[in-house]
Formats: C-alpha cells, sequence, structure tokens
C-alpha cells in the first residue's frame, strides 16, 4: 500500500514476480469457462453422452476439493513458491494429456489430474501475488481483481475460438499458456519464506466442527451443487455452435467479473451481508426455474444464463466474506475448509444431473438445481445470528470482525481522545507524528488505530499482514510517541472484505469512547480500487459523529467537510 506522497499507488507498477503470477491466474480463471463451449462438441466427436461429458467436471471439481484439505499441510512444508509451481506443472502435463487422449474416459481421468494442479494454484495465488508486491498491497490486490475478471470473461471466448478448429484445441490452449506461466513464475518469483506454523493436514476437517463455518460452508455445497448444474447442462439446449457458445460465456463471465469486483461490495455495504444473499440465492432459484420451465427454447436458456452471471458474481465475493467472518481459524485453515464443501457440491452436481437427465429429462437436472439454490436459503438463516453479530461487532462469546485489539497499556485517562486511522504504508509514521502534533495542541490523549485488513478476491482471502506484523507496527508507533513525549494508547482493527467496512466499525469505536476527532491520511488507493471494495474515509465520515480531520504531515490539519470530500475524490490521490 506504498505510495509516493500525495499519489496513489498504480497497480500495474510491480515487479516482474507480481505480472508472472497474475498471467498464470488469467489462464487459471479461464478453466472452466475455456472448456464449457465445446461440451457438445465433446458429446459429438467421442460418441459419449452429455452424462459421460459431465463427469469431466465431476472428476475435476471433486479431486480438487480433497487436495483443498492438504494444501495448507503442503505449503507451510515446501513453501508457497514451490506449491505455486508444483501446481502449474501439474496442470501444464495433465491438460496437454487431456488434449492426447481419443476417449472420454481419458479427458475425465486427465482432468481429475488437472483438478490436483488447480487447488496447489489457487490457494497459494493470492498470498504470493501480495508477498511479492512492491508496487503497493492495494494494487497488487486490484491487479489480482483484473486476471480474475480477463480470466472469466476471455476463456469462454477462446474457448469458442479454439473449439471452433478442434474440441482439443482448448486444452492444448492452456497447456501451452501454463507453461509460459510457469517459465515466468520460475524465472521471475523469488523464494518466499515459508510460515513459522506448519498447518495440519486435518486442521480444515477440525475447523468444521465451529457451527459458523459449517453452516456456510453447507451453503456454499448447495450453491455450487445449482451452479454447476448449470455450467455443465446449460450449453446443450442452446444448441449453438463452439464459437457462438463463447460469446454466450463470455456475456455471462463479463458480468460475474463485474458484479463480483464493483457491485458486491457497494451491497453489501448499503443492505448486509445476509439480506443481500438471500435475495441473490431467491434470484439464482428463480433464474434456474426459467431455465428448466424453458429448457426446449434455446432463447430462454441463453439469456438466462448470462442474466445468472450477476447473481453468481454477487455470490462468490459475499460467500466468502461471510465465511472469513464468522470463522474462528487461521484463514488458510478456514479457506481450505470452505473449498472443500463448495467444491464437493460442484463436483457431485454434474454427475447427478446427468442420471436425472438420462432417466428423465433435459429440464429435471436445473429444477434440482433451481431447489439447491433456494434449500441455501434456510441454512444461511441457521447462521444468521453469528452473521449479523460479526458484523456488526456485537455478542460476547461469537469470533466477530470488524474487532479491535488492544496494543500496550491501557489509557490513563477518559479525556476525550484524537483517533488516528493508519494502515501499512510508508507513510504511516508521519500520519501518526502529525495526529500527536494535534492531539498536543488540544492537550488530548492519542489514541493510534492500526487497520489490518483481509483481502477478500472472489473465492479467495489472503491476510495483508500478519497479527504479529501489525502489533509491531503499532508498537512502534508507541515507542517513538512514548520518546517525543506524547502520551498514546494503540489497537489493531482488524476487518475483513472492503475498506468501507473498516471504516463503520471505526466510526462506532469513536462513538463509543466518545473521542474527540478521529484523524486519518489520504488514501494511498486509486479511484478505482476505492469504487471497487468502498472508501473507508468516505464510510468514516458518513458514520462518524465526531469531527474527522484529513491530516498532512506537509501542511495544516484540515476539516473533511463534504466539499473537501468531493474534492479529495476528484484529486489525485
Amino acid at each position: 500500500m506504498s505510495a509516493p506522497q500525495g499519489k496513489a499507488a498504480s497497480p500495474f507498477r510491480q515487479p516482474k514476480a507480481v505480472w508472472a503470477v497474475a498471467f498464470a491466474c488469467v489462464i487459471s480463471f479461464m478453466g472452466i469457462g475455456l472448456v464449457d463451449p465445446i461440451l457438445p462438441a465433446l458429446a459429438e466427436s467421442l460418441h459419449a453422452t452429455p452424462s459421460q461429458v459431465s463427469l469431466l467436471f465431476s472428476s475435476y471439481l471433486i479431486v480438487t476439493a480433497v487436495a483443498m484439505l492438504i494444501v495448507g499441510w503442503v505449503s507451510s512444508r515446501i513453501g508457497a513458491k514451490r506449491t505455486l509451481v508444483i501446481g502449474l506443472t501439474i496442470i501444464v502435463v495433465f491438460s496437454a494429456l487431456a488434449g492426447a487422449t481419443g476417449s472420454i474416459n481419458g479427458i475425465v481421468g486427465f482432468r481429475a489430474g488437472w483438478g490436483l494442479g488447480n487447488a496447489l494454484f489457487i490457494a497459494t495465488s493470492l498470498a504470493v501475488i501480495v508477498a511479492s508486491a512492491s508496487g503497493g498491497f492495494a494494487g497488487a490486490i486490484i491487479l489480482y481483481e483484473t486476471a480474475l475478471g480477463l480470466g472469466i470473461a476471455v476463456g469462454p471466448l477462446l474457448g469458442g475460438e479454439l473449439g471452433a478448429l478442434s474440441w482439443r484445441g482448448p486444452f492444448f490452449g492452456v497447456a501451452v499458456l501454463m507453461a509460459i506461466a510457469l517459465a515466468a513464475t520460475l524465472a521471475f518469483v523469488p523464494s518466499l519464506p515459508r510460515p513459522k506454523q506448519r498447518t495440519s493436514p486435518v486442521a480444515p476437517l477440525r475447523a468444521l466442527r465451529h457451527r459458523g463455518l459449517l453452516t456456510m460452508g453447507i451453503m456454499a455445497l448447495l450453491y455450487n451443487w445449482g451452479f454447476f448444474t448449470m455450467l455443465g447442462y446449460a450449453p446443450y439446449p442452446m444448441k449453438l455452435e463452439a464459437h457462438e457458445l463463447g460469446l454466450v460465456f463470455t456475456g455471462w463471465g463479463l458480468l460475474v467479473a463485474a458484479f463480483s469486483v464493483f457491485f458486491a461490495p457497494r451491497l453489501q455495504a448499503r443492505y448486509g451481508t445476509a439480506p443481500v444473499l438471500y435475495a441473490n440465492l431467491l434470484g439464482l432459484g428463480i433464474v434456474m426455474a426459467v431455465i428448466a420451465a424453458g429448457v426446449t427454447t434455446p432463447t430462454v436458456v441463453i439469456v438466462a444464463v448470462i442474466v445468472s452471471g450477476a447473481f453468481i458474481g454477487i455470490n462468490n465475493t459475499l460467500t466468502t466474506q461471510a465465511v472469513m467472518l464468522v470463522s474462528p481459524v487461521e484463514r488458510p485453515v478456514a479457506s481450505s475448509a470452505y473449498g472443500f464443501l463448495r467444491f464437493i457440491g460442484g463436483g457431485l452436481a454434474p454427475y447427478v444431473a446427468g442420471k436425472l437427465a438420462d432417466a428423465t429429462d433435459l429440464g429435471v437436472p436445473f429444477y434440482l438445481g433451481a431447489a439447491t439454490f433456494l434449500l441455501a436459503i434456510p441454512v444461511l438463516a441457521s447462521g444468521h445470528r453469528l452473521l449479523r453479530q460479526a458484523e456488526t461487532d456485537t455478542g460476547d462469546n461469537e469470533p466477530v470482525a470488524p474487532a479491535l485489539t488492544p496494543v500496550g497499556a491501557r489509557a490513563a485517562t477518559d479525556a476525550p481522545r484524537v483517533i488516528v486511522a493508519v494502515g501499512a504504508h510508508h507513510r504511516a509514521a508521519a500520519i501518526v507524528d502529525a495526529a500527536a502534533r494535534l492531539a498536543r495542541d488540544t492537550g488530548s490523549p492519542l489514541e493510534v488505530v492500526h487497520v489490518q485488513q483481509t483481502a477478500v478476491v472472489e473465492e479467495q482471502a489472503v491476510d495483508i499482514e500478519t497479527t504479529e506484523q501489525a502489533r509491531a507496527a503499532v508498537t512502534a508507533h508507541l515507542d517513538r510517541l512514548a520518546a517525543s513525549g506524547v502520551p498514546a494508547t494503540g489497537q489493531i482493527l482488524t476487518s475483513v472484505g472492503d475498506h468501507a467496512a473498516a471504516g463503520r466499525a471505526l466510526a462506532r469505536h469513536a462513538a463509543e469512547v466518545h473521542a474527540r476527532t478521529i484523524a486519518i491520511g489520504r488514501s494511498p488507493r486509486g479511484p478505482l480500487t476505492q469504487f471497487a471494495d468502498g472508501s473507508l474515509t468516505s464510510a468514516l465520515t458518513r458514520a462518524a459523529t465526531c469531527t474527522v480531520v484529513l491530516v498532512d504531515p506537509d501542511s495544516t490539519p484540515l476539516p473533511l467537510t463534504t466539499d473537501t470530500l468531493t474534492e479529495l475524490r476528484n484529486s489525485p490521490a
């Protein structure tokens, strides 16, 4: 999150290591959409039924699900880069073998190996990008989001073009592109330190004993059942060629990417996670029912599938945030447990759908998919209290986020304080020192709040910094202030998801302690990033009941009026 003074960090000013992994992410995110346009061609060319072809989803996803249980154990022992390289190598080998085989059983088998590589890759890619970033953490995350959107949108288009030449084209295309990504990763990504604490291979299963994580995992299983039913069987009733199918799923992918990155956080900020998920799952159920009822009308299926992309984008992002909000275990363990359940649902769905379609007609699997979307609503409702507590920072015994953790000694006085909020960027010390001058001038104690963020992108979550790093940053501020004779206390504010959520949590805390003023510095993030995941400054200013002041180490503190906010939004910072 570092940036030159007064200027936002560009997400594109990154080292080669970040670009290498980002390119691999584009190809990885192409994965599922790439093969969707060739499903009918596979069935025709290999004389297979749709239910047989659907097994290439089942084998891929079930192996991915099981592998998710051990990726943390593997990565904590051999390191993130080696895990990433092994995953990429497996994908290259098995995607090439899938393209070279001449039978549907061969493709199903090789897709299983591909699933193993995919699990190793997706579990470490975001963490490697963040660890390798020098152009700012926020910039690295927006670059990851860009790779995600590009992969989801371009995958079906490329799959359609290559599939129009031969059904083997998409498989060989992935192999070649991933081989390039593998070479770049080996050349440019440095060796990363291994985690200090090794993860147990049974830790994800043990984590499912926690009610909140299990509830969200079961909801994700039901959601993915419906999602992969649609993805695996919708191409058949469309009756389109590979190129045309590619265009349809490109439209779908554009909506997935846009609603995941830009609209999901804003809907969440306005209505809350649970209400948005309830409405979203209901919308998906209706869309699936429309597909089922209109399965003999290609236009109905095409329009419904494209529209579903908006709901799927929202669900992917908010479900992951919900998991991280209610989970009391480490992020990698929670991700592995959640990934296991959701991929199991995705893997079983195409197999069951195929059996149902063979025994009845093609509409029945879609009706079942609609039912699983609707069934996910009461499952989510059973954990509503846990999720609501996590979002509003209430409750005594449940894990909550955002949450404040004191660092150092407690305040020696109850006098109204000045709170300064900073993040992990190189201007933090100067901002704290400027706020200290403000506190000294008003005769107020100073409280340093360090915002420790968990970034959530689509279905991945990663901590920007460890708790130890955040605590060390606060301690360094307090030691420096003590040496200057400024009385100060410290807090760590942990927040999952968008920056706006952290802003609202900071406003609540300031109201509870009757703070005199909240001081913040200029955001090191660009306007696109702030639009995508919310602005801490805007959310804080709207929610705060005390004065909010913008501090600049080189000028006089500036009150944040509405006009000032407008000016800030239009400024380069």
